[in-house]
């Protein structure tokens, strides 16, 4: 296993238990314990963990990432609905679009109501959110489940086939310097497969999430047609994301 990644499999864990030991992650990945140290290491440097006594915690405890592994949490639930009611607005009858997985995505889907509406997911609570609205003509793009979510070739082999008039991304990082980031590289294909395949592009983060990038980009902010989020986000922050050629949406 390359280095890369291991910290991506370093951060899975963390983001699912929050702590974890050298000895448990030279035991998953089958590594020494100085190379774990020394990925940890690196990962500290990047601002993403702290290291702690024989192990290490995410730097950030706040930072859940975007796929909860149970029931997506209820964190920062007012700012997900301010930009579920924006996304609103960028939604017609009878469009095609797609939901990214995430907790605010699963959002703008509990608000499309019975609306006509084509929507193609992988997020299995999405899934499980439309299954049931007879107006809405869900599209499962299949494939393997990481956490809640379904990725893998099939998924985005499928994807790239298809005319998706908006996409609605999401991310776990929005930087000005390095774009729209997550931590696992499971999932970039099938975002980038969405983002490639749209018309228009919006990435939906609360404000929490600007200013921050997790440890792998998946896409540049010129790539997008607009940043959807909350109005808890900073005038000075926005400004500059606007200054820099981003279009933002409160």
């Amino acid at each position: 296993m390359n280095h890369l990644r291991r910290y991506e499999s370093i951060m899975e864990v963390l983001l699912t238990q929050k702590e974890v030991t050298v000895a448990e992650l030279s035991e998953r990945l089958n590594v020494t314990g100085k190379t774990i140290r020394e990925d940890l290491t690196k990962l500290e440097e990047q601002g993403l963990v702290k290291r702690i006594h024989g192990g290490a915690v995410l730097a950030n405890s706040d930072q859940f990432g975007i796929l909860p592994v149970k029931e997506p949490l209820a964190k920062h639930a007012d700012e997900k609905t301010d930009i579920a009611d924006t996304a609103m607005r960028f939604i017609s009858s009878n469009d095609i679009i797609a939901l990214d997985g995430g907790s605010t995505t699963l959002e703008i889907a509990k608000r499309l109501n019975d609306f006509p509406v084509t929507v193609i997911t992988n997020d299995v609570y999405i899934i499980s959110e439309l299954a049931g609205k007879e107006n809405v003509r869900l599209v499962v793009p299949g494939g393997y489940r990481v956490r809640n979510v379904l990725a893998g070739p099939e998924a985005v082999a499928y994807v790239r086939n298809l005319n998706i008039n908006k996409a609605f991304i999401s991310a776990t990082g929005v930087h000005l310097e390095h774009g729209l980031s997550v931590y696992t590289g499971d999932l970039i294909d099938f975002k980038q497969a969405l983002m490639t395949t749209a018309r228009e592009c919006y990435g939906v983060a609360d404000h929490h999430k600007f200013g921050h990038s997790a440890l792998r980009t998946f896409a540049r902010l010129s790539e997008l047609t607009a940043l959807l989020t909350d109005k808890g986000i900073p005038e000075d922050m926005a400004a500059a994301f606007r200054a820099a050629g981003v279009r933002v949406e409160i």
